[in-house]
Parts: structure tokens; C-alpha cells; sequence
């Protein structure tokens, strides 16, 4: 198989394209630095194309390494043919090299084994070929054996075990075990049923459940897989079996023998049934699986992206408040740079209820640290509090202070690692809490990196899918999205610095050692003094990594250095004194380089690289969450009996699922816009074509359920086009065309999950 043929056919792309990043990948480049520093020789190709062209480059390696065992194997048997060689040779998926490599593959002791041990392979080679001419068992007569372990005593059981030959036979050809595949895949249903119908969970839709295979998506798959491991559930895959034994029938039995047809389609339903049934649905499922982990994984990685790329709230003195009832409030003063200046337990909320006493310290806090904003957790007893924080505000008079609810999924888990342990020693599980609520809102990117990717929180079914895969996906989308914004050198922690391109951790804790031992960094190149920090890894990391006020100021962007002397001619021909900037600041560029194409000549560079240059010096130092939606600041609670159908609201997307997205509106309890809701003039495929975690939006309040705290949103404000999509409130959906009886029961359910059981699956 030519490989980078196959995948430039698979990403759209040129040839010369995929070979020039596969070899740069060859060479040791990560990702980042190919798609920043490289886009002459890859034709730009993206971050995220780079990235599936890594993945498929490492599947058909392995795929033809996979070839290459398989044919010697077959070859050492003297059973390799120029045919069968020619079929592997071609194959394109591991699958169907591993059924041609079936009849090959050394078994375990089989029924069919066994037979072939007792001599009757000769018989069954007789009955396949269909030209008897008289009752099998006469035929049987010449079988029969009393040879100890090779026992065959009967002419019945001479003709089973020749049937088991043969049925093994049948089930080892690779093209009828494609066939089935195919069929039972566009055919076929998946059903789920109850071990316990009485029972109540949140799997009630599946109780008496069926669903097309073809169009079943992956979030249900998912959900179903859960209830089977919680053994709720048993699903199994129905296929059409008529019609594959018709064509089993169409391909085997060649002419209409009276003494062997009978015998056959016995043995082909034996051979379906025992033999290909079983393999083919866990093949289905497993592939059904495989997808849905697939989808789930990306919207996942697009969710955290958004979500470590939300732009940082500068400036302020940040009062983090871990919410809790029985153990009381933590509290940790942040000044502007990350700095912990207090920390503080309140119990404002029950069974304590200290409300004033509480308002009391908050204040003294607030007016002593100057702070201007609170940042609050979304846990356990966070309506509560917001509540308290909202009624301080305007009781105590505290306009200049405005409150924030942040997401503090993996705070806990941050606040027990070790490194959160060595950061604070001093303090306990909950003060770090504290401290990292409070710190999220300043530099989101900088506090996240420090927490297990997975444990953020931003998807479904998390802990269902292959963790291997999930957590390579999500390293990657950290390590794009520290590379993107790049770190300040003399400041960033070895937790950042480890996802900068082409730093280890090890790496990284030896940049801050050498910082400590050796003061700030003053250039770039200083980096080749860190210990295991060789040329290759300078070419990879130096342009993410920042100085501010250095000696070269071109180390305050993310021009590369290899590309210094074409900025600093750049400069030269824009009319700047390169010599009177080289100790101070790098100011804007302005004027406007009319023709790309001639400087970059004159530059000796490409003009993709020209033009990364002139935008970062247009603008040194841009950070490119700035162009990201900024949090909105609250001073007032809404309370969820205050909601009506109709009222407009903005609010924050949290989380983005395959159904709908959440977004929270300042009630204590986010709100669902379910995909049907999303837009009003077009059929939407994915809520990820219209939201992203962190979007600012408006929405329409379309449902209230204060009893089961749910609220049903719209981003058509518009009630007459609502109309026009028909409203969707909880638990309205499409009917499935497979689906059986309980509708009513079904109707109470949310596309997979009924919303209250929901928040359990998203942690």
C-alpha cells in the first residue's frame, strides 16, 4: 500500500504534502512546531490535520507490519498463492486481514479439529463437493474407527463430525464473513432489553429498546454499553438471518444433491449460528463502540480546548470560594499575579447558617485585599453561596465587586496531587481548592494544566471509553493550546512547560531549577545552558517560549529565531532603527508591506512565514484568547422560580454533548438548548457547529421543572420560528422507527439519559 497516497486521499490533501509532514514527523518535530514553524513545507497544514495524519500514518504502519507477519506465516505453512498474497497485499483495514489469515491461523482444539484427528476430513470433502451417490450414511460406513482417541462408532456421528469440518470451513472464508458484516451492519438492529423491568434507573428508555445499526448514534451506543456493565441491560445485535443463509445457500450448495443439500443447509445454519454470529456481533459492537468513543473523544477535546482557551480575567485580586455546607466555605485571597494572600473558613450555609458572621469576614477580606472579584464554585452548596455572595453585594454596598461561577471540575483533583502538595504544603485539601478556583479565572490555561486532562470534565462517558486513547487525545489538545498561546519563560510552571513542543517533564523541572538557581532568563538561547536541553528540542520549543523586557526584544513573540534576521531586515525596510530597539520593547509595526510575494524573495523566507511575522509584529505578543468570549460578571442571583417560558437571557455554554448543550443562565442549575433548539433555518448535524464551551449566547426559556430542576432553553428567540421546528421540551424526541412499546415511559427521557440521572455521567 502506498501510505501517503492513502492518506492524502483520506485528509483531502496533497501528496507531497503528506510526505513532507510524515517526514518531518520521522525526524522528531511534534505536531505544534510543524504546524507553526513549517507551513512552507506542508502546504499548512493545521494542527488537527497533522495530528489525524500522525494517527493514520501509525495505523497503516502497523497495519502493514501486520502484512508482513501474516505472509511469512502463511509462507512457512508452503500455502502462500500469488492470489492470496495479492488480497492481503491489498487489504486496507486489519480486519480483513485478519480473515484471510484465518484458515491460516493456528486454532485452538476445535469440534472441527478434532474431526480432522479422526480421519474424517476426507468424508467431509465428499459431502462439500456434492456428487454422492448414495445415502451418507453408507458413505460413513468406511469412516468408522475404533482406534483408541480416534473413536467413530456411528455413521451419525461420522456425518456431525464432517458436518463440524465443513461448518469451520465455511466460517474461515473471509468473503462470506464480509458479506455478513455488511449486511447485518446496514440490515440489522440493536436491541436492548431489562434484566429487571421493574426496576427503576436512568436506562428506563432501554428497557424494550431497538434501533437500526445503520443510524443508531454514538451517545446511545455508549449509554447502552454503560447499562450492560452495570448489568441493567442485556443487548445483543439482530441480524437479518434469512437472508444471509440464502446467500450462504447461494455460494455453497451447488447443485441439488438428494443425499447432501439437507446435510449442507444444516451445517451453514450451524456454521452462522455457532461459528459467524457470535464473532460478526462482537466485531459490530466492538466497532460501534470504537466510533462512538471516537465521536465522543473529539467533542470531548473541542469542549476542553474551548475551555482552556477561555480568555484570563487580568488585573484583579481574586477571591476564590470553595462552596460546602457541613465543613463551611474556604476561602483564598489571590492577588494579580497568582499570589496567595489569605486564606479563610466560613460557614454561612446549613446546618451552621452563620450568615451575617460570614458576610462579615468576606467584607473585611474584600476591603482589605481590595478585591474586586469573587470566584465561586460550581459544587456542592454553590447556589447557596451564590445566593450569600449576591445579597452581600448589595447589602454591603460593594459596587466595585463583581462574582463569577466557575467550573471546578478536577479542582479536587488538583488539590490532592502531589504537586499540588508541594506547591502548598502548608495548606489543606480544600484551602488549594480554593486557591485554584480562585486562580482559574485569572489564567484558566495555566491553572488547568496542572489537573488530569480527563478530570476536567467536558464530555460524556469519560470513564467508559479507551482510556488510552482519550488521554493521548486530550494531551494532544492541552499541547496545542499551551503552544498556541506560548508561556513566559520566567514565569510559567514546570506543569506548563512540559506541554510546550518538544519538552519532557523532566525538561521542564530542569528550565525552573536553572531559573532558580540562575535568575530570570534574559534570551532565548540561554534555554541550550538547561541540562537535557539539546539543539533539537531549542529548535522545537524556543518560539512558544516568551521574555518580556529581554535583551532581544523579538524573544517577546513568537517569531522563531531562526527567523530573527529576516524580522530584523523586515524592520529595516519598514523605516525602523533595529539598533535603537534591541533593549527595549518591540512596538507595533505599522504601514503595510504591499507585495508578499517580493519581500519574502528579497527576505530569503517563504511568504507563509512572512506573514506570521508581520501579524505577530503588527501586534507583539498577542494572545490569542483575546479574541475568545469573555465571562460574564454577575452582581445579581436569578433564582429558578423567577424563570418563565419566553423571558430572553445570556448565558455561558458549560458543556457540549451530542444532543444539545448546556448553558448556564445564573441559576444554580444549567439549562439544556437540545439540538432541535439550536437554529431555525437549517437542520443542525452537531451542536459543535453552532456552540463551543464558553460561547456566550442568547437563549429563550422554553420549560421549567422547579420539582425535578429543569429548564428547557432555545437559541431561537424568535417564538414564531420556534414554532415552525416544533419546541422540544424534556424527553421529546424523534420516535425511532425500531423502537417497540412504552413510549409514555420513554417520553419522560432525554436522548439516552433522563436529566436527572445526567450529571452523574458527566463526572
Amino acid at each position: 500500500m502506498d501510505i501517503t497516497k492513502k492518506i492524502a486521499e483520506e485528509l483531502q490533501v496533497k501528496v507531497s504534502q503528506v510526505q513532507a509532514a510524515v517526514q518531518l514527523i520521522d525526524e522528531g518535530c511534534t505536531i505544534p512546531f510543524i504546524a507553526r514553524y513549517r507551513k512552507e513545507v506542508t502546504g499548512a497544514l493545521n494542527d488537527e490535520q497533522l495530528r489525524n495524519l500522525d494517527e493514520r500514518l501509525k495505523y497503516l504502519r502497523n497495519l502493514e507490519d501486520r502484512k508482513t507477519q501474516v505472509l511469512a506465516s502463511i509462507e512457512e505453512q508452503g500455502k502462500l498463492t500469488e492470489a492470496l498474497q495479492a488480497q492481503i497485499l491489498a487489504a486496507e483495514t486489519m480486519v480483513l486481514v485478519e480473515d484471510l489469515y484465518r484458515p491460516y491461523k493456528q486454532k485452538r482444539r476445535t469440534r472441527a479439529t478434532i474431526a480432522k484427528e479422526k480421519g474424517l476430513e476426507p468424508f467431509a470433502e465428499m459431502i462439500l463437493a456434492q456428487n454422492v451417490t448414495q445415502p451418507l450414511e453408507e458413505l460413513a460406513a468406511d469412516f468408522l474407527s475404533e482406534e483408541e482417541g480416534k473413536e467413530v462408532k456411528t455413521a451419525k456421528d461420522a456425518i456431525a463430525g464432517a458436518m463440524d469440518i465443513i461448518a469451520e470451513q465455511i466460517s474461515d472464508v473471509a468473503d462470506y464473513r464480509t458479506y455478513i458484516r455488511e449486511i447485518t451492519m446496514k440490515e440489522g438492529q440493536i436491541v436492548s432489553a431489562a434484566k429487571d423491568e421493574k426496576a427503576e434507573s436512568v436506562y428506563e428508555m432501554y428497557y424494550e429498546y431497538s434501533e437500526a445499526l445503520a443510524t443508531v448514534p454514538g451517545h446511545r451506543i455508549l449509554a447502552m454499553n454503560r447499562g450492560e456493565s452495570e448489568k441493567i441491560l442485556t443487548i445483543k445485535i439482530e441480524a437479518p438471518v434469512e437472508r444471509i443463509c440464502r446467500y450462504l445457500e447461494k455460494k455453497i450448495l451447488v447443485s441439488d444433491n438428494t443425499y447432501t443439500t439437507d446435510v449442507l443447509k444444516e451445517t451453514i445454519a450451524d456454521a452462522y449460528d455457532r461459528l459467524i454470529a457470535p464473532a460478526i456481533e462482537r466485531e459490530i459492537r466492538s466497532n460501534l463502540t470504537e466510533v462512538a468513543e471516537d465521536g465522543a473523544i473529539k467533542v470531548f477535546g473541542k469542549n476542553l480546548e474551548q475551555l482552556l482557551l477561555q480568555p484570563p480575567i487580568a488585573g484583579k485580586t481574586v477571591l476564590g470560594w470553595d462552596p460546602a455546607f457541613r465543613t463551611g466555605c474556604k476561602l483564598a485571597v489571590v492577588d494579580a499575579t497568582g499570589k496567595v494572600l489569605d486564606t479563610k473558613v466560613i460557614y454561612p450555609t446549613a446546618p451552621h447558617n452563620r450568615v451575617e458572621e460570614s458576610k462579615d469576614e468576606v467584607e473585611k477580606l474584600i476591603r482589605k485585599y481590595h478585591v474586586s472579584l469573587i470566584s465561586c464554585g460550581n459544587g456542592t452548596a454553590s447556589r447557596e453561596s451564590e445566593q450569600i455572595i449576591a445579597d452581600m453585594i448589595k447589602e454591603r454596598n460593594l459596587t466595585d465587586v463583581d462574582y463569577v461561577i466557575t467550573n471546578e471540575a478536577g479542582a479536587s483533583v488538583y488539590s490532592a496531587s502531589k504537586l499540588a502538595t508541594e506547591e502548598f504544603p502548608d495548606f489543606d485539601v480544600a484551602q488549594r481548592s480554593a486557591v485554584s478556583i480562585a486562580r482559574r479565572v485569572q489564567d484558566p490555561l495555566a491553572e488547568l494544566v496542572k489537573i488530569e486532562p480527563k478530570s476536567i470534565g467536558v464530555g460524556q462517558y469519560q470513564h467508559d471509553m479507551n482510556q488510552k486513547k482519550l488521554t493521548e487525545t486530550l494531551t494532544g489538545v492541552v499541547e496545542d493550546s499551551v503552544n498556541k498561546v506560548g508561556v513566559d519563560l520566567n514565569t510559567a510552571s514546570a506543569s506548563l512547560l512540559a506541554y510546550i513542543s518538544g519538552i519532557s517533564k523532566t525538561v521542564a523541572k530542569n528550565i525552573v531549577d536553572y531559573r532558580e538557581t540562575n535568575g530570570r532568563f534574559t534570551n532565548r538561547k540561554q534555554l541550550l545552558k538547561v541540562s537535557k536541553l539539546g539543539p533539537k528540542a531549542f529548535e522545537q520549543c524556543a518560539g512558544f517560549m516568551r521574555i518580556t523586557g529581554g535583551e532581544n526584544p523579538l524573544d517577546a513573540t513568537s517569531v522563531h529565531p531562526e527567523s530573527y534576521e529576516a524580522a530584523k531586515k523586515l524592520l529595516e525596510l519598514m523605516g525602523y532603527d533595529c539598533n535603537s530597539i534591541t533593549s527595549g520593547e518591540l512596538i507595533g509595526l505599522k504601514g503595510k508591506v504591499e507585495n508578499i510575494q517580493k519581500m519574502a524573495e528579497e527576505l530569503g523566507i517563504g511568504e507563509m512565514t512572512l506573514t506570521d511575522i508581520i501579524k505577530e509584529l503588527e501586534k507583539p505578543g498577542r494572545d490569542p484568547r483575546d479574541e475568545m468570549p469573555k465571562p460574564i460578571l454577575r452582581k445579581d442571583v436569578l433564582n429558578m422560580e423567577d424563570l418563565q417560558p419566553g423571558m430572553i437571557l445570556k448565558g455561558t455554554v458549560r458543556n457540549v454533548i451530542d444532543f444539545g448543550a448546556f448553558v448556564d443562565i445564573g441559576v444554580h442549575q444549567d439549562g439544556l438548548v437540545h439540538i432541535s433548539q439550536m437554529c431555525a433555518n437549517k437542520r443542525v448535524e452537531h451542536p459543535l457547529d453552532v456552540v463551543r464551551v464558553g460561547d456566550i449566547v442568547d437563549v429563550r426559556v422554553i420549560d421549567v421543572d422547579v420539582a425535578k430542576a429543569r429548564i428547557g432553553l432555545s437559541m431561537i428567540l424568535d417564538e414564531s420560528e420556534a414554532k415552525k421546528m416544533g419546541t422540544k421540551k424534556f424527553g421529546d424526541r424523534k420516535n425511532t422507527s425500531g423502537n417497540r412499546k412504552n413510549d409514555n415511559r420513554r417520553k419522560q427521557k432525554q436522548d439516552g439519559l433522563n436529566l436527572s440521572g445526567l450529571s452523574k455521567f458527566m463526572r
